[in-house]
């Protein structure tokens, strides 16, 4: 309840205000940090492959194939102390770029990363990320997370017990199968209008409990809040459940309208202090929360909150273990 109440005051400031408070500091809540216990990684110490502040487009190569990704680093970056990495997956046809445009996550204090997804199959020629039935044959994008987060932390000085993924539609859905797969080096997840296709979610058996932040709008027209059985779509609130089983969390959850559009439900008292969060927008379409360019899909697209000052306040409380 405690950690419901936190959500449910940054919710409420960030929409009167744009400002959090907490302990009684007042800061936006974009630029809130908090203590925390870090694991530095082997690039600490070494020089910054390009200027703080700014975003670069680089390549790596993962299965023989050159793969892309737009790297921003914080305006206030150094090596001489280790970084949050948020890696923020594009929806499908869509770019790093794009994301980087729309969804403000570079305004965190943390490294972003912006991935390209390799082009799928059906028409348009467009990127797309493994477990949806459109994503390329034979990409492992679960093997390139892995060789460009160990890039990173070669190159950069990285917090690697705050890793975070975030991403929309069918990128979103892609956190759900790096949670699955990945929880020794994901420490949360944040999918918004997330695409959790079967390819994402099958099988899926973490090591540890992986906390969750889901945002999803009730009107999306491209990935149904109630679900879609000839895609096999789950419902939402379904696909929250299970990460509320799977991380044994108390089965009821806390809930409160903090606004006529925006409905959270909070799962605590999980396995290893994990929490699971739902963020519903009534009337929500296909976009992304706070958005003020377009952001991929239809429909309407709430300015009471800003997903991503909401997912970094969630993020902020949660690191893998020692």
């Amino acid at each position: 309840m405690k950690a419901a109440r936190s959500l449910l005051h940054a919710l409420t400031a960030t929409a009167a205000t744009g400002l959090l408070v907490l302990g009684g500091m007042t800061a936006p809540a974009h630029a809130v940090t908090a203590a925390r216990t870090v694991s530095v990684s082997p690039g600490c110490g070494t020089p910054a492959p390009q200027t703080p502040g700014t975003s670069v487009l680089n390549s790596l190569t993962s299965q023989g194939t050159t793969r892309t990704y737009q790297l921003h680093l914080p305006s206030g970056y150094t090596s001489q102390q280790s970084w949050p990495v948020v890696l923020a997956f594009h929806g499908r046809g869509g770019t790093g770029a794009e994301m980087e445009g729309f969804s403000e996550l570079s305004t965190l204090p943390a490294i972003v990363v912006y991935p390209n997804g390799v082009i799928g199959t059906g028409g348009g020629n467009r990127q797309a990320w493994q477990g949806a039935p459109y994503a390329a044959s034979g990409v492992d994008d679960v093997t390139f997370t892995a060789t460009l987060l160990n890039t990173l932390e070669n190159n950069l000085c990285v917090d690697q017990r705050r890793v975070y993924a975030t991403g929309k539609s069918n990128g979103g859905g892609f956190t759900g199968l790096l949670a699955c797969r990945m929880a020794d080096r994901i420490a949360a997840i944040a999918p918004v209008a997330g695409a959790f296709y079967l390819g994402t979610r099958d099988n899926c058996s973490p090591t540890r409990a992986v906390s969750v932040i889901d945002f999803h709008g009730t009107n999306d027209g491209t990935i149904p809040y109630g679900g879609d059985t000839d895609r096999d779509l789950p419902d939402i609130q379904s696909w929250v459940f299970e990460w509320v089983v799977r991380n044994d969390c108390a089965r009821r959850a806390s809930y409160q309208s903090v606004s006529p559009d925006i409905a959270i439900s909070l799962w605590g008292n999980c396995t290893e202090d994990a929490e699971v969060e739902h963020v519903a927008i009534d009337g929500g379409g296909h976009t992304w929360p706070g958005a003020q360019a377009e952001s991929g899909g239809s429909g309407t697209t709430t300015q009471t909150i800003k997903a991503h000052e909401v997912l970094w306040d969630f993020l902020l409380r949660h690191q893998l273990p020692s």
